[in-house]
């Protein structure tokens, strides 16, 4: 269907079943979307107010994303041993 077809389907998945990604970032948006309202009543400069409410948005985002998982980034488990199986595998990770 196309672009149309494939952004209908994302919007109907998020509504109906979101990720965890998904849940994370909205609850950043609505932290950006709230300090930008919180800091327009507050004399700074546009673009101020706008970097600002973006690093809430990311602060938030990171203790959500804690909350959530229960940790900051994806454990590294034991790739370079080679005696137990793998637990999680960075492909980043030479």
């Amino acid at each position: 269907m196309g672009l149309l077809g494939d952004l209908k389907d994302d919007v109907v998945g998020f509504v109906r079943d979101p990720t965890d990604e998904q849940k994370v970032l909205l609850v950043a948006f609505v932290a950006i979307a709230v300090a930008d309202r919180a800091l327009y009543f507050v004399d700074f400069p546009f673009v101020v107010r706008t970097t600002a409410a973006v690093g809430v948005g990311f602060i938030v985002m990171f203790l959500v994303s804690y909350l959530y998982t229960g940790g900051l980034v994806p454990p590294d488990g034991n790739v370079d041993d080679d005696d137990e199986p793998e637990e999680y595998v960075d492909e980043l990770d030479p």
